[in-house]
This record gives C-alpha cells, sequence and structure tokens, in this order.
C-alpha cells in the first residue's frame, strides 16, 4: 500500500482539495480516474491519500505534482475566495462531463421537464447511450423527433412492472430516477397509485440498477417529503428511506443516493406556466395564499444538483441545495414584471394538503449534516439495529428547520431575474 502526504492541508479544505487533486487525472481516462478517486475518498482533511491501487500510483503521483504547484501559489487563494464548486463543480462541468464519457445513462420519467433538460445537458458530454424510460409514446415520439439523436433510445414501460424496469437497466452504468407522481392535490384522492409509483416505483429502479451493476443510482425527492402532510410527500419521504435501506444494506458497488430540492421553475404542472397562461390572457392570476413561501430552482441548477450528486456521494447520501424562498404574491408580480405586464391578484385558498410553507431538512437531520457551500450533505445513520447504541452514543446538538419561512428571502427583482433567465420565458418575451 503506498500513501502520499498531502502537506498543508486543513480539514475545511477537504472539499477544494479532493476536487483539485482529481482534476488533472480527467485526461488519463475514466478506469483509472475511478481507481485514484476511490482511493482518495479516505482523505479526512489533513494527512494522507491512500492508494489502493498501486499499478496507478505512478498516474497518481504525476497528478498531485502537477497541481501541488497550483494549490501552494495562486490557484489555492482564488479557489477558496470563489467558494465552493465555482472552479470544479457542476458549472464548470471539469469533473461531470468524464463520469459520463462513455456511459450508458438511464433516466426515468425521462420524457419529464428534468428528463429533456437532463438529456440537453448529457448530449453536450461523451456519452455513449441515454436510455428514455416512460409511460407516454406521445412524448416519447416527439422528443424523438426533436432530438434526432442517435444516442437515444426509447423504451416504454413503468417504473411499477419491474420485468420493464429491469429491460430498461440491462448493462446501464448511471441511473437518474425522476418518474414520479408529482401533483400533491391528485395524489390526495389516490394515495395508493402515489404508493405504487413512488414507493413500489422506486424500489424496482434501485433493484434493477443494483442487479445490473450500474455504478451510481441518483434519486429524485421534494421540500414535500420532509414532515410531509399530504400522500405525495409521504410517499416520497419512502422513497427516500427505501433509497437509504437499500444503501445501508446492499452489498452491491451501486451507490444510491437522493438529491431533495423545492418548486422547480416552469416545470410541467408548476404555477409559473398557469400565471403566464392568465397574464397574458389579461386575467386576474390566481393565488392560492399571497404570502404562502415556496423555494425556488430553476431547472439547470436541479440539473447541477443531480451531477453533484452523481460526483459526491457515498451510499444513502442525501443533497440539498441552498435554495432562496419567495412568497407566492412576489412570485405572481414577478411574473407580470417579467413580462413587461401589471398583475392583478385573486386569492382562491390553499388546494388539499398544501403547507403554508416547505422545509428542505428538519433541525435533526441539519445536526449531522455537511455544509458544502451551496450544498448541504446528509449523511446516512450507519448504525444497525443494536438498540444500545442509541442510548450509548447518541448526541444533542440543537438548531432549526431549514424551511421557506426563514430561508432567504428572494424579491421581486431577483424572481424576476430567475424568470427571464428562462429559455421559456425568452421565447415569450422576444416574440412579444
Amino acid at each position: 500500500m503506498a500513501a502520499l502526504t498531502v502537506a498543508n492541508a486543513q480539514p475545511d479544505e477537504n472539499a477544494y482539495l479532493r476536487r483539485a487533486l482529481i482534476a488533472p487525472v480527467m485526461a488519463n481516462g475514466t478506469h483509472e480516474k475511478k481507481a485514484i478517486r476511490n482511493g482518495l475518498k479516505g482523505f479526512s482533511g489533513c494527512g494522507i491519500y491512500q492508494f489502493s491501487c498501486r499499478g496507478f500510483f505512478d498516474l497518481a503521483e504525476q497528478a498531485i505534482s502537477s497541481v501541488f504547484v497550483k494549490v501552494n501559489t495562486c490557484w489555492w487563494d482564488e479557489c477558496r475566495t470563489k467558494g465552493p464548486l465555482s472552479s470544479f463543480g457542476p458549472k464548470g462541468k471539469l469533473m461531470t462531463t468524464d463520469d459520463v464519457t462513455n456511459a450508458t445513462v438511464l433516466i426515468t420519467g425521462g420524457t419529464g421537464s428534468f428528463g429533456r433538460t437532463m438529456v440537453d445537458h448529457l448530449l453536450t458530454t461523451d456519452v455513449d447511450l441515454i436510455r428514455i424510460l416512460s409511460r407516454d409514446e406521445a412524448k416519447q415520439h416527439d422528443m424523438r423527433v426533436a432530438y434526432a439523436d442517435s444516442r437515444l433510445e426509447f423504451h416504454v414501460g413503468d417504473v411499477r412492472d419491474a420485468r420493464s424496469v429491469a429491460r430498461a437497466s440491462a448493462g446501464v452504468d448511471l441511473v437518474f430516477h425522476a418518474a414520479a407522481l408529482k401533483q400533491v392535490p391528485s395524489c390526495e384522492f389516490f394515495p395508493m397509485q402515489a404508493m405504487w409509483t413512488n414507493v413500489v416505483g422506486s424500489a424496482n429502479v434501485i433493484e434493477a440498477a443494483q442487479a445490473a451493476g450500474a455504478k451510481s443510482v441518483v434519486c429524485l425527492s421534494t421540500d414535500k417529503a420532509v414532515m410531509p402532510i399530504n400522500a405525495m410527500g409521504m410517499s416520497k419521504a419512502m422513497m427516500e428511506k427505501v433509497a437509504v435501506a437499500s444503501a445501508r444494506a446492499s452489498d452491491h458497488d451501486t451507490t444510491v443516493s437522493i438529491v431533495r430540492y423545492g418548486n422547480v421553475l416552469y416545470s410541467r404542472g408548476s404555477v409559473v406556466p398557469l400565471f403566464v397562461e392568465q397574464i397574458l390572457a389579461d386575467r386576474r392570476v390566481t393565488v392560492t395564499d399571497p404570502e404562502m413561501t415556496r423555494f425556488l430552482l430553476p431547472l439547470q441548477q436541479a440539473v447541477e444538483l443531480v451531477m453533484f450528486a452523481l460526483l459526491e456521494a457515498e451510499p444513502g447520501d442525501i443533497f440539498i441545495r441552498k435554495a432562496g424562498a419567495a412568497t407566492i404574491g412576489d412570485l405572481a408580480s414577478a411574473t407580470g414584471a417579467a413580462l413587461g405586464r401589471n398583475v392583478a391578484m385573486e386569492t382562491i385558498g390553499v388546494r388539499h394538503g398544501e403547507k403554508v410553507y416547505e422545509t428542505l431538512a428538519t433541525s435533526e437531520e441539519l445536526a449531522h449534516s455537511e455544509d458544502l457551500g451551496d450544498y448541504f450533505r446528509l449523511r446516512m445513520d450507519t448504525r444497525t439495529l443494536n438498540y444500545s447504541a442509541y442510548f450509548d452514543e447518541g448526541e444533542s446538538r440543537s438548531t432549526e428547520d431549514f424551511h421557506s419561512h426563514n430561508a432567504k428571502r428572494m424579491t421581486v427583482s431577483e424572481i424576476t431575474d430567475m424568470l427571464l433567465s428562462l429559455p421559456e420565458i425568452q421565447r415569450i418575451v422576444d416574440a412579444a
């Protein structure tokens, strides 16, 4: 076993330095980089990287030597002052593109808003094949015609059907699990349907990925899974539990992780397209409660969060983006401002199963979280059912929940700028 000492590495520099050391290895191929990265996981912030794969030691030593000059001079200060991910996170794409090089990727629910945005991202990389698993053959046809790319492969199937999931999962390397029932009111009236899709379907996806030998599964969750009061949130909370339990008990090499985020702007079924339709028709904008708050996230940032999880996840991790929040009233006003229209609102009241505010992480979760700058990492509880551990090894740490009432409140101007960054809004503005 060979070892290299990393000089002057402070514990809070762990995430930065790890990315710094891995990045130069990209050009040397996927397998070499994977072996080295697995060896680097032992870094605890102030000491030694263990390289268990001796055949790649020279390559690792060369990579570390090449980056040390930069770390010890101006590069390190620049990276640290810009904050997490500015140079080596999803935005820079120094790592994410290589993680999908020559990979076969499965996206469940791939004809939805997230799926199409993820496809747009993956097609800019050297991905080998993207499989889309969904129930809607019409949307698959439209997508096939629109993209006309031989790297896209479409599978009609349902995540509830383990056999169709297994067929779509054969030979995959990476899985992004986005298929879900997401509409809160409809899940209130049909809770068993939410259970079959969001819980049983998710179990099918995870088990199929493990059986296929996939390297990673990233499951998409929601803030409604935290302290849920509705069937959709409860089913997504159970999806999280299924994923974490699978990661805890699995003897497979598949890394199962979760991303959790709030309202994705202009996704299918979200409120912004409704606001746009009402504003362009000169109708009153219907809001449930002007003071209700929600986390806001553009689709591109949702993709960045998923790709970050792909890079950084260890089994059972949950990643949360520190998103800004806004009132529904301000969101309606900002939508009008983005379209250059005045907005008149009509309050219609809270719908079935809705909260006045949403929570992305509880105080109990945050007490054991890792702050990664733009993100929180919630680590899996690795304790067993040896109940004495719960009494002998517990700890008490107090904090508060991270919810849309205490998150950074976005101004109408900030929301307007975010809306104007969306291609859907840009097309409407350009056509006006």
